[in-house]
C-alpha cells in the first residue's frame, strides 16, 4: 500500500527514467487529497488491482479505479468518474486537462503527424495543429520520451494536455481508419472528370460480395457518418458540394454544425453509394430524387432514413433526414403536451367525424404529433389510412400511401381512392389547394374523422387560409373541430444551467399576452457543457396552442370573418397561445425567454 517511503521510490524513479502511470501513485494522490479514507484506500486499492488484472484487454489504471464506483470522501460526496479523475490528474501533474470533440478535429491533418501504431504504443492522440504548435493528449504524462522526435519531425513545439483515456484509444482508432479511408478514396480518384463518369462503377462493386480495397474506403467513410451522426443525435446529414472542399454538416436540436470538409471526388463517390442504397437512379444528377434507407445503429435499433437530392452548381447536394422510431412510442407529454392540453387533444381525436388541424412552420414537429396520435388511435378495431407526400415513417400499424405526381396521384385523387377502402381515421399530409380541402371535408361529412397539416402562424389563421383557399365558410363551420399550432424550442441542459435572476418587465409582458401569468422568481440561462456539446441546452421540446372549436367559435366563421375576433374567442374557450405557452415552460426552467421569443418572431 502507498506510504510515505513509496512516494519519495515514485519521485526518484520519474527523475530516473519514463515509467507508467500506476495504481499506486494514483491512490496515494487520491489519499493525500482527501478523496479516499484511510480506512477505505486498502479495499478500493485491492478492488482496482483486481479489475486492472483481469481486464481481457490493456487497461489505464485510471479506468480501473473509475470502475470501483467511489464516492468522494470530501464533500458533497460525488462519485468519482473517469471524466472527473481525468480532470483532476491534469491537475496534479500540472497539465491542461482537454476533452476531444470530434467535430472540432481535422483528423486528416492530425493523422499525418504520426502513425497509428506510433499512436497506441505511446497512449497519445495529436488533437491540433497549428504553423507552430502541435497539441497532443495523453494519458501517460509520465512517458515522453516520443516528444523530441515529435517536435523534429513536425518542426513544431509539442504541447502535452491529458484526455480521458477511453477517448484517447476509441478516437484513435476511428481517426487514423477515416483518415485513411478519406486519403485512399482521394488518391485513387485524382482525375476529377473521369471520376463524374465513373465513381457509379466503384460503388457499385460495393453493393456486392466482390469488394476490394478501393471502394472500402468510401464503404468506411459512409458508415462512420451514419454512426457519427446517430452518436451525436443529428437530426439531419447534409452533404454539400463545394468547388474546393465540400462540406458535411448535422443539425443537433435545430441547429446546423459543421462536421467535416472532405474533397469533391470523394464527396460525389459518398452521394453515389448513398443514392445507390436508398435505391434512386445513381446516373441522374440533373433532378431532384427522394428515396429511403432502413439501418441499424451498433446497439441493434433500428433507424429510418429520409434522402433528398437537388442538383446545384457544384454538383448533388444530398441531405438524409434521421427518423428514430422511439418517437413514436412516446407519449402526448413526453413531446411537451401540458396534462390538460393533451386531455383536450385526446377529446377530440376521439371524435368519430371531424377535421383537426395541425399548423406550423416546416421542423416544427407536426408530423411527430400526427404519428403519435395515430399510433395510439390505431387499434385492430380501427382502419387508419393516410396519404403523404413523401412517407415520412413507414409504420405498420396504419395503411399508407404516397402521392405520385408522375402518374397524376395527387392528394385529392389519394384521398378520393381511401374514401372506398372502408377508413375510420384518414390522415392527409398536407392541405395545399382546393380540390384537397373540398375532399377533406367531404371525408368529415361523410362520417369520417381526418387528420391533416397546414403552413401558418397559429391556430386561428388556419380558419383564413381554409377561407383564402376557396372553402365555403358553412362547411369549414360543420366539418371543423379542432386546430393546434406548434413549435419546438430547444430545452436548456440539465447538467449545467444556472440561475440567473429576474426577467425584464417588458419581455415578461411580451410572453404572457396580456394573462395575469405571475412572473417565475428564478429563471435559467444556458451555461455549456461536454454533455450539450457546450451549447447549454439539450433536447427539444413542444409548445402548443389547441383551439378547440366551440358552437360560439363556429359561428364566427363567415365569409368575411375578423381575425382578431376569432383569437380573443379561442382564448375565451381555453385557448393558451403559444408564447403563453412557452412562458409556462420557462416557470418550469425547461427553456429561456430567447428561445422562445426566436421561434414564435413570426407572430408578432
Amino acid at each position: 500500500m502507498p506510504t510515505a517511503a513509496s512516494i519519495a521510490t515514485t519521485k526518484a524513479t520519474t527523475q530516473a527514467s519514463p515509467r507508467k502511470l500506476d495504481l499506486q501513485q494514483i491512490f496515494t494522490w487520491l489519499l493525500a487529497d482527501g478523496i479516499v479514507t484511510k480506512e477505505g484506500v486498502k479495499v478500493f486499492y485491492n478492488q482496482a488491482q483486481g479489475i486492472f488484472k483481469n481486464a481481457s484487454i490493456a487497461m489505464h489504471p485510471l479506468v480501473a479505479v473509475a470502475q470501483c464506483k467511489i464516492l468522494s470522501a470530501n464533500e458533497p460526496h460525488r462519485p468519482v468518474t473517469l471524466d472527473w479523475l481525468t480532470e483532476w490528474l491534469a491537475g496534479k501533474v500540472k497539465l491542461p486537462f482537454f476533452r476531444i470533440d470530434p467535430l472540432k478535429i481535422d483528423f486528416t491533418r492530425v493523422a499525418d503527424v504520426m502513425s497509428a501504431s506510433y499512436a497506441t504504443r505511446f497512449h497519445i492522440l495529436p488533437v491540433e495543429l497549428t504553423p507552430s504548435e502541435l497539441v497532443v493528449a495523453t494519458t501517460e504524462p509520465f512517458n515522453t520520451e516520443w516528444e523530441a522526435e515529435i517536435a523534429k519531425i513536425t518542426r513544431r513545439n509539442v504541447k502535452l494536455v491529458i484526455a480521458n483515456p477511453l477517448d484517447i484509444a476509441q478516437y484513435t482508432t476511428q481517426f487514423f481508419a477515416l483518415a485513411k479511408s478519406i486519403k485512399g478514396a482521394k488518391q485513387l480518384n485524382g482525375q476529377d472528370v473521369a471520376l463524374r463518369n465513373n465513381f457509379e462503377q466503384l460503388v457499385e462493386l460495393g453493393n456486392h460480395k466482390q469488394v476490394d480495397a478501393n471502394d472500402q474506403h468510401i464503404i468506411n467513410i459512409v458508415d462512420w457518418l451514419w454512426q457519427y451522426a446517430f452518436e451525436q443525435r443529428a437530426s439531419d446529414i447534409h452533404l454539400e458540394p463545394k468547388r474546393d472542399l465540400c462540406a458535411i454538416r448535422f443539425r443537433i436540436d435545430g441547429v446546423l454544425h459543421q462536421v467535416y470538409q472532405v474533397p469533391p471526388t470523394v464527396m460525389i463517390a459518398m452521394t453515389a453509394r448513398i443514392k445507390l442504397l436508398g435505391r434512386m437512379d445513381v446516373i441522374e444528377k440533373r433532378r431532384p430524387q427522394d428515396g429511403r434507407i432502413k439501418t441499424r445503429t451498433n446497439d441493434g435499433q433500428e433507424i429510418e432514413l429520409r434522402l433528398s437530392t437537388m442538383p446545384t452548381a457544384f454538383g448533388e447536394k444530398l441531405v438524409m433526414r434521421i427518423f428514430d422510431p422511439d418517437v413514436v412510442v412516446k407519449s402526448l407529454p413526453e413531446l411537451g403536451f401540458p396534462i390538460d392540453d393533451a386531455q383536450r387533444w385526446d377529446k377530440l381525436t376521439t371524435r368519430p367525424h371531424g377535421i383537426i388541424l395541425v399548423t406550423g412552420p416546416t421542423g416544427s414537429g407536426k408530423t411527430t404529433t400526427l404519428y403519435t396520435t395515430l399510433k395510439a388511435l390505431a387499434t385492430s378495431e380501427v382502419n387508419v389510412c393516410t396519404v403523404e407526400d413523401p412517407i415520412e415513417m413507414v409504420e405498420g400499424s396504419f395503411n399508407q400511401m404516397q402521392v405520385q405526381h408522375g402518374i397524376d396521384l395527387s392528394f385529392a385523387d389519394g384521398v378520393r381512392s381511401l374514401m372506398r377502402q372502408d377508413p375510420d381515421i384518414i390522415m392527409i399530409g398536407e392541405i395545399r389547394d382546393l380540390e384537397t380541402a373540398e375532399m377533406a371535408i367531404q371525408a368529415a361529412l361523410t362520417g369520417h374523422l381526418v387528420l391533416s397539416t397546414l403552413h401558418t402562424n397559429d391556430a386561428p389563421s388556419a380558419v383564413m387560409r381554409l377561407l383564402e383557399l376557396g372553402v365555403p365558410y358553412y362547411l369549414l363551420e360543420s366539418t371543423l373541430i379542432g386546430i393546434m399550432a406548434q413549435r419546438l424550442t430547444r430545452t436548456l441542459c440539465s447538467h449545467c444551467k444556472s440561475p440567473d435572476g429576474e426577467m425584464l418587465d417588458d419581455i415578461w409582458q411580451s410572453l404572457s399576452e396580456g394573462s395575469d401569468l405571475p412572473k417565475p422568481t428564478v429563471i435559467y440561462r444556458p451555461v455549456g457543457c461536454p454533455e450539450c456539446r457546450q451549447t447549454g441546452y439539450r433536447g427539444r421540446t413542444g409548445i402548443y396552442e389547441l383551439l378547440t372549436v366551440t358552437q360560439t367559435f363556429s359561428k364566427m366563421i363567415k365569409a368575411e370573418t375578423d381575425i382578431h375576433a376569432l383569437k380573443q374567442q379561442s382564448i375565451a374557450d381555453g385557448m393558451k397561445p403559444l408564447r403563453l405557452a412557452g412562458a409556462l415552460k420557462i416557470i418550469e426552467g425547461a427553456t429561456t425567454a430567447e428561445e422562445v421569443l426566436k421561434v414564435t418572431a413570426a407572430l408578432t
